[in-house]
């Protein structure tokens, strides 16, 4: 079972029913035990980085999924969902993230327009299960200010460009982040969901 985590952050149900479309089964939901059951997970997030992470500790469900990581099972984490992945974020004042990637969330330091909202590329930088049937350069929807900085290279699964180069795919064992939405990035999104929920 796929579970889409419903912890009161972003518009989940774009995300359930690109699933949906796509034919992936999965639930919403809000509950730990219904975390317990799930064979694959999805984290997603909109909004600012601090009180994601104070919702995500509010709905209970922090422990269990800090056991079900442990354990192997596959998550992936969507924009803000993704930087929650991370030590830190400098988001309004520096605030702990999860701290299952090393790295941190910086805003963009440049003079373009900020935030980044539209499509951009992504380049593939390693092959991975989750780029499966997904050409390398292919565009995705961002909406963001801030942006994955992963201490280690070898966590970098994507790079795209908005005034310099940043980590927009990132991957560490059974953990995956993103920082674009798929759920709103057409074809190319929805394969990338597909093939996360297929992981085996």
């Amino acid at each position: 079972m796929n579970v889409i985590i419903d912890y009161k952050v972003g518009n989940l149900h774009n995300l359930k029913n690109a699933l949906d479309y796509s034919g992936v089964e999965n639930r919403l939901v809000s509950k730990a035990d219904d975390v317990r059951n799930a064979d694959r997970i999805l984290l997603p997030g909109v909004g600012a980085f601090a009180p994601a992470m104070e919702q995500l500790r509010e709905s209970g469900m922090l422990e269990v999924l800090q056991e079900k990581v442990e354990a192997g099972t596959p998550l992936l984490g969507i924009c803000v969902g993704a930087q929650l992945l991370m030590d830190e974020s400098e988001e309004d004042g520096t605030h702990a993230g999860l701290g299952w990637i090393p790295g941190k969330v910086k805003r963009f330091q440049h003079n373009l327009k900020i935030p980044q909202m539209g499509w951009n590329q992504v380049s593939q930088q390693k092959n991975n299960p989750l780029f499966q049937e997904v050409a390398d350069e292919m565009h995705f929807y961002f909406v963001h200010s801030y942006h994955l900085l992963p201490e280690a290279s070898e966590h970098v699964l994507g790079l795209s460009n908005y005034g310099y180069d940043f980590a927009s795919v990132v991957c560490k064992d059974n953990l995956w982040g993103v920082q674009f939405h798929p759920e709103k990035s057409q074809n190319a999104g929805l394969q990338l969901l597909k093939n996360f929920c297929t992981l085996t």
